[in-house]
């Protein structure tokens, strides 16, 4: 079965470009050079002390999760997990999608739009159990994220994922598909391959998100989104995240939602809690060193390396474990149960420092990253928004470095 993410190994796919038409193409991409990243950075330095006031008297919260009218079994597993106020984008959707309405979610990754999505569709199913679910992510990473919060939420509930990914065994996820679950959250390839084979039909499923919707477009998926988009009931509850909203997406979205309430809440694209600077390492032989010597520092506790190819990721992973840190990589070469398994011992501590090409760049919530560092030049500035964005998340600080020569 073909796997259309097959030219896109530069985020992380490990598959062959021969499966691809010879007409397909990579999107154009805005590059950006070292001169620009810099000036971007030392400009964030300057006016991130005002954008911090803005954006703190911006806001102000109207509801907690105390005072959803939902099922109370899933009220008890919101308060198990230690939510307790909302963020921006929870307080204002929810409401809405409660309510049966489309909704366009304009958001940064960290906002807490997973959980604004999950509550109220988790509720609806609860109260009718005809109803069905399907969630489409960019990433296999994004989507076990989503299955993870997903099952914490639905705890003693009796409501069942199948959880569509590539880098899995097809067969146990046809069998999970067979079991008739609520819920079917997945990746563009995946599901196209599900749909191809007759073990997923979409036109049972009058609830979809998409997620991260841009991401998906940008790496290649719009043909796959038009495809379920054509295949889904017009009768349907329409649920659509992007951080950006460009010319492709547009396209998607007239096709998507009917009379959807859009909410924006994403007033910068990077997060005030984010102290952004540049290290010059002139000698390229030096760099390496020059890393060390950050890395052996306390206050670099737990710490995500950015590289732009499989093979300079893992020749640095293998350096600094010669050298003695706690370090681990993420990439296209390495099996989806080798990217869990490293995924989650960066999770726990028992590894502080991950290494990963820009599979990691989005999508993934990782507590308490103190540090982000671009080893490697990122190719756009989108990528360098998504890379950083992996800390100064949930309201704490954090710093991004970036390596310039």
């Amino acid at each position: 079965m073909r796997n259309k993410r097959s030219n896109y190994s530069r985020w992380g796919f490990n598959h062959s470009k021969s499966q691809f038409p010879k007409n397909r193409r990579k999107p154009a991409r805005a590059a950006i050079s070292e001169s620009d990243l810099i000036r971007s950075i030392e400009y964030s330095k300057q006016t991130q002390y005002n954008q911090k006031s803005l954006e703190n008297d911006s806001y102000s919260q109207s509801s907690t999760f105390e005072n959803l009218q939902i099922n109370f079994q899933l009220k008890s597993n919101i308060q198990a997990k230690g939510y307790k106020s909302m963020t921006q984008i929870q307080d204002q959707a929810i409401p809405h999608m409660l309510a049966g309405k489309d909704l366009i979610g304009i958001a940064n990754t960290g906002t807490g739009k997973t959980a604004a999505f999950l509550i109220p569709l988790i509720d609806k199913i609860s109260k009718d159990r005809n109803q069905k679910v399907l969630i489409v992510a960019p990433t296999r990473e994004l989507a076990e994220q989503i299955n993870n919060e997903f099952r914490a939420f639905v705890y003693h509930m009796g409501i069942y994922s199948a959880l569509i990914i590539g880098g899995k065994s097809m067969y146990y996820q046809t069998r999970d598909l067979q079991r008739n679950p609520n819920f079917v959250i997945g990746t563009p390839g995946r599901i196209k391959d599900m749909i191809e084979r007759n073990a997923l039909k979409l036109s049972e499923f009058n609830n979809v998100v998409l997620d991260e919707t841009d991401r998906m477009v940008d790496i290649g998926f719009i043909k796959e989104i038009k495809l379920f988009i054509s295949l889904l009931p017009k009768n349907r509850q329409s649920l659509f995240f992007s951080a950006t909203i460009p010319g492709k997406v547009e396209e998607i979205l007239r096709d998507f939602v009917q009379n959807a309430v859009t909410i924006k809440v994403k007033k910068q694209d990077i997060s005030v809690n984010i102290h952004q600077d540049y290290i010059k390492v002139p000698e390229k032989h030096k760099k390496v060193d020059r890393l060390h010597n950050l890395l052996i520092q306390e206050k670099f506790s737990k710490v995500i390396v950015f590289g732009n190819t499989k093979w300079s990721v893992q020749k640095l992973s293998d350096e600094l474990l010669k050298r003695g840190f706690k370090v681990d990589a993420i990439h296209g070469d390495k099996r989806q149960s080798q990217r869990h398994s490293i995924l989650e011992r960066f999770k726990k501590n028992q590894i502080n420092i991950l290494l990963a090409t820009d599979v990691a760049a989005r999508g993934l919530d990782i507590c308490d990253v103190s540090h982000v560092i671009n080893y490697e030049l990122p190719e756009t500035y989108n990528d360098y928004i998504h890379r950083i964005g992996r800390t100064g998340r949930a309201d704490k600080s954090g710093v991004a470095l970036t390596f310039v020569n």
